[in-house]
């Protein structure tokens, strides 16, 4: 179940729980004229004798307000399973992601009600797998709507323009399981933000003679461009699976087994 939905219905609970108490301690606690109450109020009384589910919904209502109001408009944090945006994002890294830079949305339903601003080619763009939208993905915008894209032979093109790549020498992998494996490195330029992208010698290219991105969507691909799982191959990310912008990280473990802090990673911005 998507935790969006686990908070609002603990958001439900916790409030429902002290709505209702509320409603039937004033009703419990009506004084009639004249009565004996000890020295204390009916709201002294109600609250002496709170049961303890009502304590516990009273210190959680606020507390899951905030993090259902931070996660579902501001900023929410996420962990990278994969390594198929190395070399930006390794393994282990923990990001941070900008919920707002690409318009408010309602949670759960994830319409926009709000626009700001719309992605743009170079962004790293968490979304929602169009064939699975329970899981999240995260990937590069490479094509806006109406772009006319084609990859041929590793090599990109934008509207008929080659993207510029600058040989960077080697990238030697030092994660969990690619470990000993070596790749390509080349510094891609689009509209004018760089960022590293790998390709692998040892593997085929997925080519795409012309794609015409539609009204309404993106196309993305990921920096280890030989291993991953990106538009190449289930086409566009619709306008409703967007879920943020990638920014910052701010925590990273070494690799999927957990083999220490990476210390140099800590606090680094996402380009």
């Amino acid at each position: 179940m998507d935790f969006s939905i686990i908070l609002f219905i603990a958001l439900l609970v916790t409030g429902s729980i002290i709505l209702l108490h509320k409603i039937f301690s004033k009703r419990k606690n009506s004084v009639a004229p004249g009565l004996d109450t000890g020295g204390l109020d009916a709201e002294g009384k109600a609250i002496r004798s709170e049961p303890i589910i009502v304590e516990y919904a009273r210190a959680l209502f606020p507390v899951i307000l905030v993090v259902f109001v931070l996660r579902s408009f501001i900023v929410e944090p996420f962990r990278i399973p994969s390594g198929s945006m190395l070399p930006s994002l390794h393994i282990g890294d923990f990001i941070l992601v900008n919920k707002f830079s690409y318009g408010i949305r309602l949670p759960i339903i994830n319409k926009k009600i709000l626009s700001v601003s719309s992605p743009k080619r170079g962004d790293v763009m968490v979304f929602r797998y169009p064939i699975d939208p329970k899981l999240n993905f995260i990937k590069r915008v490479i094509g806006l709507p109406g772009d006319i894209l084609t990859y041929k032979d590793k090599r990109l093109s934008i509207n008929g323009q080659p993207i510029e790549a600058e040989d960077d020498g080697k990238y030697a992998y030092t994660q969990v399981r690619l470990k000993g494996q070596s790749a390509d490195q080349f510094i891609e330029t689009i509209d004018g933000a760089t960022h590293k992208i790998l390709l692998d010698s040892s593997r085929r290219s997925r080519n795409l003679e012309r794609v015409i991105v539609p009204p309404g969507h993106y196309f993305v691909m990921g920096d280890n461009r030989d291993h991953s799982n990106d538009s190449r191959y289930w086409r566009f990310v619709p306008e409703e699976n967007v879920v943020g912008r990638a920014f910052f990280i701010w925590f990273s473990w070494k690799g999927l087994s957990g083999g220490g802090v990476e210390w140099s990673r800590i606090g680094d911005f996402i380009e």
